[in-house]
């Protein structure tokens, strides 16, 4: 009977990956790190091989989760310390961790009945109740503007033809980029509403405008935004499962300002980095807690309960991970929450329209 590929016996002297000298008191190639054997693949070995690896991940998973829940700041600073076989790789158990918590939110949430956004029918009926008297916005400037007149603006512009939007490429030309921009926006816009030709050369060669690439993008974001205004769920399903990529670029600006934070402790950009994955995983393994609670006992007050949780835990680990004092920690503490919310803001902005760029 044929004996297990790890035996003495089908150890080879030279490494069949990357062919790299070997000893037969090599179980492994040190230069690649595959098994020296040269028995053929069977398939009690392969299903051996393929479990090995699984159970071996599996764990290093159960211990990274429950060293990163129940030690806050330890893996992290364990990690830097070298003592890394032993945990899983923090930006792919982010990317894990994030996409789950995506899956499993998505199984219950969808933005595909979402209202669409106002059309003409409900600008006439604001004109309609707007008739009994004038309504009136403030300004920043103290000044004030009647909401009666943008209402009726509105509604003009929005009926009118895109031949009465027109102007030649010539006239174009005249103009600053931005503003040229705006008025085809609005030209291609109309133009589709009116004609429903969704192929850009079609839509150019009826307009006479030139066979330009810029020309072919923007009509396709007027197709765009004319289908979303419709159905706006579509586009915030496809802008939710772009999230955790999103975030995964937007954590090493944030991981900047907590380096700029904690520039007189000893650590390196990198170092803050890890830390600041693994504190957004347990953020998203939080949530996808707080998800399964919510299914089970509806009320949204799972999520407030575990976001007090996280709070606490990022306090914790801040001060387990810097070892800093408590009044240190909390002022940190307040200022890195409203970095983030503000950082947050702007890279949303962003990443909308980038989305909406390349949608």
């Amino acid at each position: 009977m044929a004996g297990s590929r790890y035996d003495l016996k089908y150890r080879g002297t030279r490494c069949l990956n990357c062919e790299h000298p070997l000893d037969k008191s090599d179980k492994y190639c040190p230069s690649c790190g595959q098994l020296n054997s040269t028995k053929k693949l069977k398939f009690d070995d392969f299903f051996s091989e393929f479990f090995s690896g699984i159970f071996a991940y599996d764990s290093r998973f159960h211990r990274t989760v429950r060293v990163l829940l129940f030690s806050p700041g330890k893996i992290s600073k364990d990690y830097i310390q070298g003592k890394r076989m032993r945990y899983a790789n923090p930006f792919k158990f982010y990317l894990s961790a994030s996409i789950i918590f995506f899956l499993i939110w998505g199984f219950g949430n969808s933005f595909e009945n979402v209202e669409p956004i106002v059309d003409d029918e409900e600008i006439e009926k604001l004109v309609q109740d707007s008739i009994t008297g004038p309504n009136m916005i403030p300004t920043p400037g103290g000044k004030e503007i009647n909401l009666d007149s943008l209402i009726v603006n509105q509604q003009r512009n929005a009926k009118r033809s895109y031949r009465e939007l027109y102007k030649p490429n010539e006239e174009l030309d005249t103009m600053s980029y931005l503003d040229a921009g705006n008025v085809k926006f609005d030209l291609y816009s109309r133009f589709y509403k009116e004609t429903t030709i969704r192929n850009a050369e079609t839509a150019m060669d009826s307009l006479s405008y030139p066979q330009t690439s810029y020309n072919h993008w923007l009509y396709k974001k007027a197709v765009d935004w004319n289908t979303l205004k419709e159905n706006p769920g579509l586009f915030l399903n496809y802008f939710i499962n772009k999230l955790p990529f999103i975030i995964f670029f937007y954590l090493p600006v944030f991981a900047l300002f907590i380096w700029l934070l904690y520039i007189r402790r000893p650590f390196n950009y990198i170092e803050h980095l890890i830390f600041t994955f693994h504190v957004q995983t347990t953020f998203f393994i939080l949530l996808s807690l707080a998800l399964f609670v919510d299914y089970l006992f509806p009320g949204n007050w799972a999520f407030l309960l575990f976001n007090f949780i996280f709070a606490f835990y990022l306090y914790k680990a801040l001060r387990g991970f810097y070892a800093q004092g408590r009044v240190k920690t909390v002022v940190k503490f307040v200022l890195l929450n409203f970095i983030f919310f503000i950082l947050a803001g702007i890279a949303s902005i962003i990443s909308i329209l980038a989305s909406f760029a390349i949608y």
